[in-house]
């Protein structure tokens, strides 16, 4: 983690006019750290005491889409505009990011030799094969079905599902016919699957299925980052990113809606046409311990859909305990509301601590921490309760979401603060 009170080096590494290795490495930090989901508050600290060790007089201004960069003296400025697509979180990436920025810093290595390690790190393959992401859609599915407390028959249909958007979401992301529709796309197949065995099998959870199957693709987390960016002032990043998220619900929205109307009437078809399948799923319900097995296969599935270092999978098990667990119990004595705000403190004080402590990227136990915590359920149904026309119950439960989101944006700002504060005490 890096430290905002490290002064600069003596003369910084530079020594002089600004070197273009130097120079060139910001750059292109700065679009790794953003194609790989760092957030605008921590991005723009993180280059600006890059940039302080480095001798090297630059301003930053982070969006979704673009990375404004301006080096040097203000009337000699040169500016760089870096035109870069919003990325999801690439843990096993930004770990390696944070171990050069270090080297760097500490001038065990040149930023030449940092670029050339940022070349090598594109040019590495993927971590995990095909077969075992989509084995982590599956578990991912199987998991939040266990949080929704479904019957055991309806595990079996959450990992179809879980099956489908990931094959749906991986092959409309390689062309861009279809990569900007990729949710909506995912939404209407899944839950036409999900309400079609619905009607055919009788199960009555054709909603809560899809949701287990879509969980995936909920923007929660973006809307949670979007709120901690307008807190910490960053109005244009988090105004764009929450947009992004609100039209990312609506669509998952849209299609679930289309899905269930398609669904509802392919499954009444099927039913009159196979009548001996109706109730043929178990309809026994979930033993109490599945709540506990979906928290330990839940983090399992995040390491290898974020893209984590398998070495880093125990600490993200135990980040996310600690966060679920600290949310459900303390959620029951004092109430939703409070106990995320202490399910984000939890999880975000810790990850700031570990980092300091192995001085790597608090954002990789930070991160699958919050997915556990994120209210994009709530907000799917608050969508989806819009679109059948329940205005009340829609506007009430976007309402919801807005407080539980707010609730886990003060308490990542508020491990933030306390694990700052105690650093410049112990300082």
């Amino acid at each position: 983690m890096i430290s905002l009170d490290t002064p600069p080096a003596p003369g910084g590494v530079l020594g002089g006019p600004i070197d273009a290795a130097a120079r060139r490495f910001i750059l292109q930090l700065a679009k790794q750290l953003h194609q790989h989901g760092t957030p605008a508050h921590r991005l723009e600290v993180t280059l600006s005491v890059l940039a302080q060790r480095l001798g090297v007089r630059a301003e930053f201004f982070s969006t979704p889409t673009s990375i404004m960069v301006g080096i040097g003296e203000l009337e000699q400025q040169r500016v760089h505009l870096l035109r870069v697509e919003p990325g999801e979180p690439n843990l096993g990436h930004l770990s390696q990011l944070g171990e050069i920025v270090r080297q760097v810093m500490d001038q065990e290595i040149t930023p030449a030799e940092g670029l050339h390690r940022i070349d090598e790190m594109d040019a590495a393959p993927k971590p995990y094969p095909l077969w075992l992401v989509l084995l982590a859609f599956v578990c991912a599915s199987v998991a939040i079905a266990c949080f929704l407390k479904v019957r055991v028959g309806d595990l079996v249909v959450a990992s179809l599902l879980g099956l489908v958007t990931a094959t749906t979401a991986l092959s409309a992301a390689r062309s861009e016919n279809t990569r900007h529709v990729t949710e909506p796309l995912a939404a209407f197949i899944v839950s036409t699957l999900a309400f079609t065995i619905d009607g055919v099998l009788g199960t009555r959870t054709g909603y809560a299925t899809s949701l287990a199957g879509l969980a995936i693709l909920l923007p929660g987390l973006t809307f949670t980052v979007a709120l901690t960016e307008l807190s910490t002032r960053h109005l244009a990043s988090g105004t764009a990113r929450l947009s992004g998220a609100i039209v990312t619900f609506l669509g998952l929205g849209f299609g679930l809606a289309l899905g269930a109307k398609a669904g509802g009437a392919a499954g009444a078809a099927l039913r009159d046409m196979l009548p001996m399948l109706h109730g043929a799923l178990p309809r026994t319900a979930l033993p109490p311990w599945a709540e506990w097995a979906g928290l330990l296969i839940a983090p399992l599935a995040f390491t290898v859909l974020l893209s984590a270092r398998k070495q880093d999978a125990p600490l993200i098990v135990i980040a996310c305990a600690a966060a679920y667990v600290t949310s459900k119990f303390a959620g029951a004595a004092v109430g939703e509301e409070l106990g995320a705000f202490l399910g984000a403190f939890v999880v975000s004080a810790g990850s700031n601590v570990l980092a300091r402590v192995r001085r790597r990227v608090a954002m990789v136990t930070q991160v699958p921490g919050l997915l556990i915590l994120v209210p994009g359920s709530i907000g799917f149904r608050s969508v989806t309760s819009l679109l059948g026309q329940e205005i009340e119950t829609g506007i009430q439960t976007g309402f919801r979401v807005a407080i539980v989101g707010i609730s886990l944006a003060a308490g990542i700002l508020a491990g933030n603060v306390v694990t700052r504060a105690a650093n410049r005490i112990r300082n």
